[in-house]
């Protein structure tokens, strides 16, 4: 089952259920997916929808930092339960064991030596990381690594 079908199908169960924040969140994703297949003139992938679920996470997740330091908890408190819903759709994170086994496979297929590598590696790692792992983190892990 795609994705998207799975996101349709979950909002139907919302609707049932009068859950209106679930709902809420499940047609803003559905929204942003058919705007970027319209911006693309194609097909959304599931790639292309976790990376999108992945950039709305992130951007909720500034939103509660920015929130917070406002003093306003209410919206803060609205943002993470948008995450919670958010995250339902995202495959389970990887752990920090798993990440690092990722990067010492990647840089050790690449022949990484050094910084100007750097390329090469996250360009084998993004698609295996894509929406399990805060690829800033990663990127700095690598960095890490590389400069040793």
């Amino acid at each position: 089952m795609s994705l998207l079908s799975q996101l349709n199908d979950e909002m139907k169960i919302a609707m049932r259920a009068q859950d209106k924040l679930r709902l809420g969140v499940i047609r803003m994703a559905i929204s942003a997916i058919k705007q970027v297949e319209k911006d693309l003139k194609s097909e959304a992938t599931d790639d292309n929808i976790i990376a999108l679920l992945t950039k709305m996470v992130k951007q909720r997740k500034e939103s509660i930092k920015m929130f917070t330091e406002g003093g306003r908890d209410e919206l803060a408190a609205k943002e993470a339960a948008e995450i919670i819903v958010l995250e339902d759709f995202l495959p389970q994170p990887l752990s920090a064991d798993e990440i690092n086994q990722l990067i010492t496979k990647a840089i050790a297929d690449t022949g990484a030596a050094s910084m100007a590598d750097m390329g090469k590696v996250m360009a084998v790692l993004k698609p295996q990381m894509q929406g399990k792992a805060d690829m800033g983190a990663v990127s700095g892990q690598i960095r890490k690594v590389l400069n040793s």
